[in-house]
């Protein structure tokens, strides 16, 4: 099967309650936008490709076609407004355990937001809240090549494949982030750990 984040090539990989709402865009501006007010909690949006893709701060977020990983995830957190910045940890820490499960490399957590291997930003993660419910973005780069990673990136941006010297399994590291995910915020939500 060719690389895709299609349904039929995640959907039978999920192996938790994440995702069993799972819209898929070719091409859209953004994952961020393609959840609904009356989603379920762990409904997911996931793009091959991004045109507007946000990181913190307002910054842009590119890649190529089919070599991310991007896709939000609709949480409805019953927990103190106070401790939704929490959340941006806790994901990172689900995403570099996912990247860690699926690849073998360590990578380290960047206060607030960012992933990284070897100082090299490998994922970013953004949280936007609103009314009791959180949109939460997690960018991977997967499979670009180093040509294809940005030059104008606040830090040197890496991908997993240039880190491997091989394509990784978006498929696969997707459903790892969301099992993950899933689990590190269960316990984040209970009180019962602070980080994922």
């Amino acid at each position: 099967m060719a690389d895709a984040l299609a349904p039929r090539a995640v959907q039978p990989l999920l192996a938790g309650r994440f995702g069993h709402v799972y819209r898929y865009e070719e091409l859209c501006t953004s994952t961020q936008r393609l959840l609904h007010d009356d989603d379920p909690e762990g409904a997911v949006a996931v793009a091959e490709e991004q045109t507007e893709g946000r990181g913190r701060l307002g910054r842009t977020w590119h890649a190529p076609a089919r070599t991310s990983v991007l896709v939000s995830v609709l949480l409805r957190p019953e927990i103190e407004p106070s401790r939704l910045p929490e959340l941006s940890l806790v994901a990172g820490g689900a995403v570099a355990e996912a990247i860690a499960d699926v690849t073998g490399i360590d990578p380290a957590i960047k206060f607030p937001n960012d992933v990284l291997v070897g100082g090299r930003k490998v994922a970013g993660i953004l949280a936007e809240s609103s009314e009791g419910r959180v949109v939460l973005g997690v960018g991977v780069n997967a499979n670009q090549t180093a040509d294809e990673l940005p030059g104008d990136a606040q830090t040197q941006p890496t991908s997993l494949r240039v880190e491997l010297g091989e394509p990784v399994d978006r498929a696969a590291l997707l459903a790892a982030i969301l099992l993950r995910l899933e689990r590190a915020y269960d316990r984040w939500v209970t009180g019962t750990s602070a980080s994922g």
